[in-house]
């Protein structure tokens, strides 16, 4: 799906050859200051490599017209935005960012309920827990149904409990529409248990070492 050829980011990143798997939870790992995020950046052109070419679906992907591109490669940052209203306004912001169609209140309903949010949808968004806003950010970039799913620390602010659960049904969501993950996280249980591809970012060699991981994901 991704190809990088000869990237080079401000002495943070070099990667000579890197091939980003289709539709497989793709880890992304490293020491602090190894440029994982900066990463993840690069692949929705939010951030520009220094040198080297990246390509998406065999297109570079410098030639592909950002709003196109970040409609389909979305990326859900560490501290996601929640914006001003009730919850489902929040859940149908991507939606109308993106120019797709809304979601149903039987869709708004079933994520809600998949990511242990027990709030209505008219109740206001500010009002949530911070490990609620961060299911609900995680809600509302899924209803998208983009190609990629790009995360920096998707369960930061949940207990491991939660956040073993909320993982589980964020890729099994994921799956059903056929989405490629790739995702930051800095737990080794939940590296361990979801990722089924790894890329390890080495900060002082400032190469990219890849290694494939084989297991099912939990029931």
């Amino acid at each position: 799906m991704f190809q990088l050829k000869n990237i080079k980011v401000n002495g943070i990143l070099t990667i000579p050859d890197l091939t980003i798997p289709t539709l497989k939870t793709t880890s992304i790992i490293g020491p602090s200051g190894s440029g994982k995020t900066t990463l993840l950046r690069l692949l929705n052109n939010v951030s520009s490599a220094d040198e080297g070419k990246i390509f998406y679906n065999e297109e570079l992907l410098t030639s592909i017209d950002p709003i196109q591109l970040r409609r389909n490669v979305v990326m859900l940052q560490q501290h996601p935005i929640i914006f001003e209203g009730s919850v489902g306004d929040n859940l149908q912001t991507g939606l109308r960012f993106s120019n797709k169609s809304l979601a149903t209140e039987e869709e708004m309903k079933t994520l809600l309920h998949a990511f242990r949010i027990k709030a209505d949808l008219t109740k206001d968004a500010m009002l949530l827990s911070g490990g609620e806003k961060q299911r609900l950010a995680l809600a509302r970039v899924l209803l998208m149904k983009p190609e990629v799913l790009l995360l920096d620390e998707p369960t930061s602010a949940l207990d491991e409990d939660t956040a073993f659960e909320v993982m589980n049904q964020l890729l099994g969501f994921t799956k059903h529409i056929s989405c490629t993950v790739l995702f930051i996280s800095h737990s080794k249980a939940i590296i361990d248990t979801f990722a089924e591809h790894i890329i390890d970012l080495s900060y002082y060699s400032h190469t990219v070492l890849t290694k494939e991981v084989s297991h099912e994901l939990c029931d």
